[in-house]
């Protein structure tokens, strides 16, 4: 038997992107050990302790490591599944992902990404995550001796998609198949949370009457009131792909990964700012924007006080962080983004990140340093995050890209300057090896958001067409693409946010079965979603479930035949929900009912008819005047049990009661 070879550079580049095939050694990654072997359990949803085998180890001579969780052989059915995340410099895969993996005879396969992204380059972007998962058989075949190959799959959402599409593309026969989640385009950083900057400075006083217009109930006319400026940047946000109804979330939102993405671009193109400033062309020399220029001193008069977090505030993170205010305190949206550098007290010269302002206070990302006190000077200056917010003109790339080509002029060239580097295409060759071009080994489901405010939802289009021009085939024999309706970029944080958005989970879930079956005896798995993208460049979904295509239930509410009500206080209000399911999704087991808009569906867990499609009838009456929020929640499983934990798909619809 002739012994692997080396892996071959891609394509003839010796810059360290490597063509990984399931035979073949990274030279890098060629000496794996293994230093933990041993039986563990774990306490289940019910109760029960589950036994699986854990065996941690690494690669001698990087910073790789990794760790495997191994059910029984009892319950093994010869498959893998593996989550990525590009900056996660941990092996350790989180509870939920163990138990879901281990409840349907999956192993887990978790990789550190050779300590991550930047550190871990050139390592961390595929090249760690498949020789783990490589490896990984190795040591099934003697957990489970005599067993075949197992069947692994790959996934990750965000950063996760890109670095689960790189993998995919720069490997072969290392997975079967990969699910990424709310992917972006090959352009999409900085620029996306670039969008979200803008909107939230320029639209800032409107915000609150746009999300109105949007709601049940309200005129439809987000446009109604806006100056010209606002109305150009309303127009300019969403023909990047910002959903109109995602600007809900505006009194949390900070430009998503902003201060993480900062000092990229500024280490990829540190004279933007200055040519921003200083140069013809570029917008800094437009009155409204000088106008809302702040370099300003200031000085820290009081730390505001972490805020107590009430029982159910918020899910699966901490209390917002401290803060701290400022006398002169510039207007809240000129400051989110904004650097403040200490210029005396124990943390002078220290530069941070104003991360949010809100009520004549400011948060920092992370924190308030503890050296900061009152007292303390301080220089605060958002030159750099106003730039930012009109990079996306300066980053005009292919065509294909079509979010940008309203910067276009009528010749198809870009009307500003631009700059040298497209930074997207140098972050996303960073977190994923190389660039998207829609050539992948294997099957592949992917996710996508049409109310996502931070990888728009038009992206997983984009990347469905470059599939499609690569393949030369039947796309749908090795592709879908399910987008989700209400579902947002992360899952929901907090409770209010259950009001407006459902979590994925599920449909990840659901979508790892699904692969495994397709790869596994070529079950095809429910179709793709039918969708049309408009002028804005906003996907649309079909109002019905069996226009609708893919797996998630499609529901509507209406209040006496309208989306909106005005009543009496003590008057019984009837609330009609009517739901199906796309064909092959399963069947709808849940409904819950949240008719003051809190986000807590105190009235659920009602059955429904075990037949795909239903309407469902409530009554509430309600004994205090105000404008609620009724939401109705709606979750299908596959195989229509109600109580599994797992592939819980999820959709939810509102209106608005008025109670005099």
């Amino acid at each position: 038997m002739t012994p692997p070879g080396p892996c071959q550079p891609l394509g003839g580049v010796e810059n360290g992107v490597l063509q990984i095939t399931a035979t073949c050694d990274d030279p890098l990654l060629s000496q794996p050990y293994t230093d933990v072997d041993e039986q563990r359990t774990f306490t289940d949803a019910a109760g029960n302790e589950v036994p699986y085998r854990y065996v941690h180890g690494g690669f001698t001579g990087t910073g790789t490591n990794f760790a495997f969780y191994f059910p029984a052989p009892a319950v093994y059915e010869g498959r893998f599944f593996q989550g990525t995340y590009p900056t996660s410099g941990r092996e350790g895969a989180s509870p939920s992902q163990i138990e879901f993996a281990l409840s349907n005879g999956a192993y887990v396969v978790s990789s550190n990404n050779n300590g991550g992204i930047p550190a871990g380059i050139p390592l961390a972007a595929y090249r760690a995550n498949a020789a783990v998962a490589k490896y990984s058989r190795v040591i099934a075949s003697q957990v489970y001796p005599g067993s075949e190959r197992p069947r692994g799959y790959l996934y990750g959402a965000s950063g996760g998609a890109y670095q689960t599409i790189g993998s995919i593309e720069n490997t072969t026969g290392v997975w079967d198949g990969a699910v990424p989640m709310v992917p972006g385009t090959n352009n999409s950083i900085p620029s996306n949370q670039a969008a979200s900057l803008l909107g939230l400075r320029v639209l800032h006083d409107r915000l609150s009457q746009i999300v109105d217009a949007l709601e049940p109930g309200g005129n439809r006319d987000p446009y109604a009131g806006l100056t010209d400026e606002q109305a150009r940047v309303l127009d300019e946000t969403r023909r990047l792909g910002f959903p109109l109804r995602g600007w809900w979330q505006y009194p949390t939102m900070n430009g998503g990964l902003y201060a993480a993405v900062e000092p990229a671009v500024t280490g990829v193109d540190g004279s933007y700012a200055e040519a921003f400033w200083t140069q013809p062309g570029y917008e800094g020399s437009e009155p409204s924007v000088q106008a809302a220029r702040v370099q300003t001193d200031a000085t820290i008069t009081g730390l505001v006080p972490e805020p107590t977090c009430t029982a159910g505030e918020t899910i699966g993170t901490v209390c917002p962080a401290r803060g701290f205010s400022l006398t002169p305190m510039p207007a809240s949206e000129l400051l989110t983004g904004a650097q403040l550098t200490v210029t005396s007290g124990a943390a002078v010269g220290r530069t941070f990140s104003i991360s949010t302002a809100s009520d004549g206070a400011a948060y920092l990302a992370g924190g308030v340093d503890e050296s900061i006190q009152p007292g303390d000077t301080v220089r605060i200056d958002n030159s750099a995050v106003l730039a930012i917010q009109y990079y996306p003109r300066h980053q005009v790339p292919t065509p294909d890209m079509y979010g940008w080509n309203q910067y276009r002029d009528d010749d198809g060239e870009p009307r500003s300057p631009q700059r040298d580097v497209l930074v997207g295409t140098v972050l996303a060759t960073v977190t994923g090896g190389t660039p998207a071009t829609g050539r992948f080994d294997g099957k592949v489901i992917m996710l996508g958001s049409v109310l996502d405010t931070e990888a728009f939802a038009w992206s997983a289009d984009w990347y469905r067409g470059l599939a499609d021009e690569a393949g030369g085939g039947d796309l749908e024999d090795n592709l879908r693409l399910w987008y989700m309706d209400n579902a947002a970029h992360t899952e929901p944080r907090s409770v209010y946010a259950n009001t407006h958005i459902v979590s994925y989970d599920g449909v990840l879930q659901q979508a790892l079965l699904d692969l495994d079956a397709w790869v596994r005896d070529g079950t095809p798995p429910p179709a793709s979603s039918r969708y049309t993208v408009d002028d804005y460049n906003a996907v649309n979904l079909p109002a019905t479930a069996a226009e609708r295509g893919g797996v998630q239930p499609v529901v509507t509410l209406d209040v006496g035949g309208s989306d909106s009500t005005r009543v009496k206080v003590g008057t019984s209000v009837e609330l009609t929900a009517h739901v199906a399911l796309p064909e092959g999704a399963g069947e709808v087991v849940e409904v819950e009912w949240d008719f003051s808009g809190t986000g807590d569906f105190p009235d659920g867990g009602q059955p429904v008819p075990q037949d795909g499609t239903a309407s469902i009838r409530a009554t509430h009456t309600y004994e205090s005047p105000g404008t609620y929020f009724a939401v109705v929640r709606v979750t299908a499983t596959r195989d229509g049990s109600p109580g599994g934990r797992f592939g819980r798909i999820q959709n939810l619809a509102r209106v608005r009661v008025i109670v005099e």
